[in-house]
């Protein structure tokens, strides 16, 4: 998997930021907040309009985040590069911003407890870091990527699609059985294998058109049927009202929604690539690409700004039964794109800024390799717990969980002697073979 000229997939880029977009402006519509003498009110789109739940099924697009992430580690995997080396080089690139986020919201939500008070600055604090859990699940993703690069066969991604769709139907049993969702956290693992298994099969070119399309329309059908007849509810984001979340933990729906979604990429990479040929679509995508993890982790602050500040003058998007709420809703968008640019523009250049001892050269290898890979997917789960949590309560202990365990992978990683790695990748990060 070597070559002198590597050239970009610029249909994974494509896919990317395309997903990146739909999640923002999605968020944007789902959150409903406002403010008054009483502090802060956060509520949900869709909890408020059940009836609008069927729109999920097209605008939950976070599979092709980690079908982009298992492609691109896939292109940018090298035999023979240790592990725990290759995870750790990859949650360099990844965690940095995620320093600065975290230590812009702590001083944010001090300030608002004392503005605001207790309650409302948890409130908040739940709401802040709640983005986070994809990157915790996306680090301990990740850590199956050198693994899943052996496979060499499309029957072999067929049996180890068919053995994760099975894993989650038995974590689904399981939680229903003992009427407990921690049952089913297995599934937070599961479900999400399931994009970045597809992601290096595409990379490795393993998946046909045909077998794309008969296994899109197989897993469709199934997703259908069991919306139909099963225990679940139809929305496929988190509403505040469900009755089964299919997102957390996630359920067999959200499992054959990665499925068939994942496949109708495999299916319209060809279009997407012609597509991103063209210099002004190109140079978008790229720019887009370039400030990824800003567009992620800042656009939940962006849309607050929005809102808030669209609240101060009696202009919020808060009552669904309002006469003008929909063309409240409607400026809301249009006042965050423009609080977004700005941000971008503002915060990107910090994504690329390298931190002092974390962004040093990773020499380990051998068990201290190792250990700094586990020590990573550790990181990994700490991150989702904080992000399940919210940055209130418990929240700070599993943040501290999360700072401790990538500290301790920053200095394990320090450990043998210095070895050559493949360059750590760009937000753009998609080579072809």
């Amino acid at each position: 998997m070597t070559t002198a000229t590597p050239e970009r997939d610029r249909a994974v880029d494509v896919a990317r930021i395309a997903a990146l977009v739909v999640v923002m402006f999605g968020h944007c519509a789902l959150l409903l907040a406002s403010v008054d003498d009483r502090g802060v009110h956060v509520a949900n789109l869709i909890g408020a309009l059940p009836a609008i739940a069927p729109v999920t099924w097209i605008v939950q697009v976070m599979p092709l985040f980690f079908l982009a992430g298992g492609a691109a580690g896939a292109y940018g995997y090298r035999t023979g590069t240790p592990w725990g080396v290759w995870l750790f080089t990859r949650a360099q690139r990844l965690c940095r911003p995620v320093f600065v986020y975290l230590a812009a919201w702590t001083v944010g939500l001090v300030a608002l407890r004392v503005l605001l008070g207790t309650e409302s600055a948890d409130r908040v604090g739940r709401e802040s870091v709640a983005l986070l859990w994809f990157l915790g699940v996306y680090l301990v993703a990740l850590a199956f990527v050198p693994a899943l690069t052996r496979l060499s066969t499309g029957r072999a991604v067929g049996t180890t699609l068919a053995g994760l769709l099975v894993l989650a139907a038995l974590g689904d049993a399981a939680r229903f059985a003992t009427g407990d969702p921690a049952a089913g956290l297995g599934n937070f693992l599961v479900v999400w294998l399931i994009p970045v298994l597809l992601g290096v099969a595409y990379a490795r070119r393993l998946v046909g058109v045909r077998a794309a399309a008969a296994t899109a329309l197989a897993a469709f059908a199934a997703q259908l049927t069991l919306a139909a007849v099963g225990p679940y509810d139809v929305s496929l984001v988190v509403t505040g009202a469900e009755r089964v979340s299919n997102v957390s933990p996630p359920t067999m729906l959200l499992a054959l929604h990665c499925t068939w979604m994942s496949c109708a990429f495999v299916l319209g990479a060809g279009m997407l690539q012609r597509w991103a040929q063209r210099p002004r679509v190109w140079r978008a995508v790229a720019a887009g690409n370039a400030g990824a993890m800003t567009l992620y982790l800042w656009h939940i602050p962006a849309i607050a700004v929005s809102a808030f500040g669209l609240s101060a003058l009696g202009l919020d998007a808060y009552d669904v039964h309002a006469p003008d709420f929909w063309a409240l809703l409607a400026l809301r968008a249009a006042v965050f794109a423009v609080v977004m640019g700005v941000f971008f523009v503002v915060l990107s250049p910090v994504e690329h800024r390298r931190l002092p001892w974390w962004d040093a050269a990773v020499p380990a290898r051998g068990v201290s390799a190792a250990v700094t890979g586990a020590l990573v997917c550790a990181a990994g789960v700490a991150l989702v717990l904080t992000a399940k949590a919210g940055l209130a309560g418990g929240g700070w202990v599993m943040l501290a969980a999360f700072l401790t365990a990538a500290i301790a992978a920053r200095i394990t990683a320090s450990a043998g002697g210095r070895i050559s790695v493949a360059e750590e990748p760009r937000s753009v990060g998609s080579r072809r073979p």
